[in-house]
């Protein structure tokens, strides 16, 4: 016995040291790579801010996306000091960072590795990928080598270095969480996911992979507290070069755009459609007069390639087409009333804030989904900017289960307009129906909602 109990420890023994040898060794990539990490420190001259701005109280905090540097309360302030890190990505000066730490300051200091200091210029800023580019007059420094973040594997390590809560050069290390991930209100950044250690001074910092390679910019976290908590997520370093290279070439950002509002297709929504995997973007408006009303782009069409490059999920499509350059004239692979379907279109330029639509009031006829609606008028229609579609008065069953509420508009069910409650019964009380997908309007929204009908 004593003797299968001793096998049985140097067994475990063994695998415990075999498991301690595969971890892996930052040492060397810390210390090579130290050199073109920055410390940046800004400061905002002192100004009366308005009054009653209220931040958030502890308990609604909870999953609330927080850059590294959260604001301060608005009053009268003194002048202001803040922290970030940044890396260098020439030898003759070119720093980048994020948007964020350099934002709405008056003076910028960049500290390197061999604690010099220089004032640094922001050559330009682009708030939708939280991108800045820095310059600093020096010449033969240290630089960061590129790596490609397409390579990058779930579970592979990586590292941060930074200055967290100002402590110059820390570095921690962690793994990809995931990759693609679509945060609230960032529609063309496909963030890198990981558990590395990040808190604020992190912000703008490199994150390198075991070769040394910058993958990524720390950028922001998921915090209940304002600090870390497991959830760090990083710009890829590809989105980050090509907006550096634009913003040091012509001072701004170009990205392309169609003028549409597309949403995710569920399994429920491609079975409606008649598609077999749920893939795509789901068109459920179309801007009049838009690149993709010219090029004729319908409401119900669903995206599945953008210039051949396949759209998997609905968040691809805004990323795929705001890296293309505005004029260009490309192609959309779209699924239509059940065939494939190739629309040559010219891109436009970067949307803007459109449209606005009211509501009206309601009279009453119900249907199996549970929603009572009633006709629009010529002149709610008007108000509504819409050709056709019914009021919902209200929503019970199926229809409330799936989030419809009264004031919506039903447009369409699948690829039909409907412009009657006897429109909207005869589709949805059909036997042989199984599910449909109501184009429904909210205020400035519009989207399908799929109803399993069966259930």
């Amino acid at each position: 016995m004593r003797t299968w109990l001793a096998l049985l420890g140097l067994s475990l023994g063994f695998l415990a040291t075999g498991a301690r040898a595969e971890l892996p060794d930052f040492t060397n990539l810390a210390e090579e790579q130290s050199p073109a990490v920055v410390n940046i420190t800004t400061t905002q001259d002192a100004k009366q801010t308005k009054r009653g701005h209220k931040m958030p109280e502890p308990d609604d905090m909870m999953d609330f996306f927080r850059r590294f540097m959260p604001p301060e309360g608005e009053r009268f302030m003194p002048p202001r000091r803040g922290q970030g890190s940044g890396f260098l990505i020439s030898a003759d000066g070119y720093i980048l960072t994020n948007t964020h730490v350099v934002d709405d300051v008056d003076e910028v200091v960049v500290k390197l590795n061999d604690k010099r200091e220089f004032r640094a210029k922001v050559i330009g800023s682009d708030d939708r990928t939280d991108v800045a580019l820095l310059k600093i007059n020096a010449e033969g420094l240290p630089r960061v080598t590129v790596g490609d973040p397409g390579r990058l594997k779930v579970g592979e390590w990586v590292l941060a270095i930074g200055a967290p809560f100002g402590f110059e050069n820390s570095v921690t290390a962690g793994i990809v969480s995931a990759k693609g991930r679509a945060l609230p209100d960032e529609n063309y950044v496909p963030f890198i996911q990981t558990d590395v250690a990040v808190n604020p001074g992190n912000s703008g910092g490199p994150l390198f992979n075991l070769k040394g390679e910058v993958v990524g910019i720390n950028s922001q976290i998921i915090s209940r507290s304002g600090g870390y908590m497991g959830l760090s997520f990083a710009i890829p370093i590809d989105v980050a070069m090509d907006v550096a290279e634009q913003l040091k070439s012509q001072g701004k950002v170009s990205r392309g755009r169609l003028g549409i509002v597309i949403q995710e297709v569920t399994a429920d929504l491609a079975d409606s459609f008649g598609l077999k995997d749920a893939r795509g973007a789901l068109v459920s408006d179309v801007e009049a007069g838009s690149p993709a009303d010219k090029a004729g782009v319908q409401v119900s069409d669903i995206v599945l390639k953008f210039d051949g490059k396949p759209v998997n999920a609905s968040i691809d499509l805004p990323r795929l087409v705001g890296a293309t350059k505005p004029g260009t004239r490309s192609t959309l692979t779209i699924w239509r009333k059940g065939a494939i379907k190739d629309l040559t279109v010219t891109v436009g330029e970067v949307p803007e804030e459109k449209m606005a639509a009211g509501k009206a009031p309601v009279a009453k006829k119900t249907n199996r989904a549970g929603l009572a609606v009633t006709e629009l008028t010529k002149e709610q229609k008007s108000i509504l900017k819409i050709g056709n579609g019914v009021l919902v008065e209200e929503a019970t069953g199926i229809a409330a289960r799936s989030g419809i509420q009264s004031g919506d508009v039903i447009i369409a069910v699948n690829n039909q307009e409907v412009d009657s409650a006897d429109d909207l019964a005869k589709l949805i009380n059909d036997p042989a129906r199984k599910s449909v997908a109501l184009l429904v309007k909210r205020g400035e929204n519009a989207h399908y909602v799929s109803l399993r009908l069966d259930k």
